[in-house]
């Protein structure tokens, strides 16, 4: 291992040395979902230059609008990649590195749930389709897996580099369903439990990748967010804020220090972990 590489390296410097990610180029699957802007936000604001992954058919959302205006291409570019394809990941890992070089950081966001607001969102917990559960797996868990063969593969035969693998409190914890007994749906509303059992598969493909590419100076971990605030009603906040510790779901700005950590120096000597950001709620 090369003692230059920043994956591998000693921890050393000041504290904004620790976290500079200047110079490095990442990758974030999932570019205009959810959090996809969070993550790539918080990169750009450490240094890195920055390859957003999603679907071709995919709408610019307007933080990631926002970014692109900020930052420039110089600095952000936005790639089209299907994370069910290994085809149209290899694709655009070629364009990614024409455009930046290598990837030395990796943040897997790319993923697939159903909100109350869906439609046909609820059904008897024996009655879930099939091509429901297919879908959420096939993004969740084996998309997920295959950008970790394209980009973390090119990590492992290049020198190193860092994957964050993006979970959630429910791969260890169940939803409870009591926090939509408000909703007025018949079936009431189920979170789809193909959705938390793909968060689980995530902590533990992280495991096994920090085993198999740690020695290659590859680290891989896993964020796994709480409650995310973004839009839900009132009765829902309520009941699910009444849960956690800190009182509190989480806003975004709480998920960049975390992100920052795992993927600079100062998280050097971390992998194979799952760092839940989740206000408390699993301390019960």
């Amino acid at each position: 291992m090369s003692p230059t590489n920043p994956s591998v390296s000693p921890a050393t410097g000041s504290a904004l040395e620790l976290f500079s990610l200047a110079g490095r180029t990442a990758v974030v699957t999932g570019a205009g979902g959810r959090l996809g802007p969070v993550w790539i936000g918080a990169l750009l604001s450490a240094g890195a230059r920055v390859c957003g992954l999603d679907l071709p058919r995919a709408e610019l959302c307007p933080a990631l609008a926002a970014l692109l205006e900020t930052h420039g291409p110089q600095r952000l570019a936005l790639v089209e990649a299907d994370v069910t394809s290994r085809e149209s990941l290899a694709r655009a890992r070629a364009q990614c590195e024409e455009r930046f070089g290598p990837a030395r950081i990796l943040v897997n966001s790319a993923g697939v749930d159903q909100p109350p607001s869906a439609p046909k969102a609820s059904w008897l917990l024996q009655d879930i389709p099939p091509e429901v559960c297919r879908g959420i797996l096939e993004v969740n868990a084996l998309g997920l897996f295959q950008a970790c063969q394209e980009f973390g593969g090119a990590m492992a035969e290049g020198g190193g580099g860092v994957i964050v693998n993006i979970g959630s409190l429910y791969a260890g914890r169940s939803p409870d369903p009591r926090y939509y007994e408000h909703l007025p749906l018949s079936p009431p509303f189920l979170k789809p439990p193909l959705y938390g059992m793909s968060k689980a598969a995530v902590v533990n493909l992280t495991k096994y990748l920090c085993v198999h590419w740690g020695p290659r100076g590859v680290r891989v971990n896993t964020l796994s967010p709480g409650g995310v605030l973004g839009g839900q009603d009132e009765q829902f906040k309520a009941r699910f804020q009444a849960r956690v510790p800190l009182g509190r779901m989480a806003v975004e700005k709480d998920l960049t220090g975390p992100l920052l950590f795992l993927v600079s120096d100062a998280g050097a000597y971390v992998t194979g972990q799952e760092l839940l950001v989740d206000g408390g709620y699993t301390a019960w």
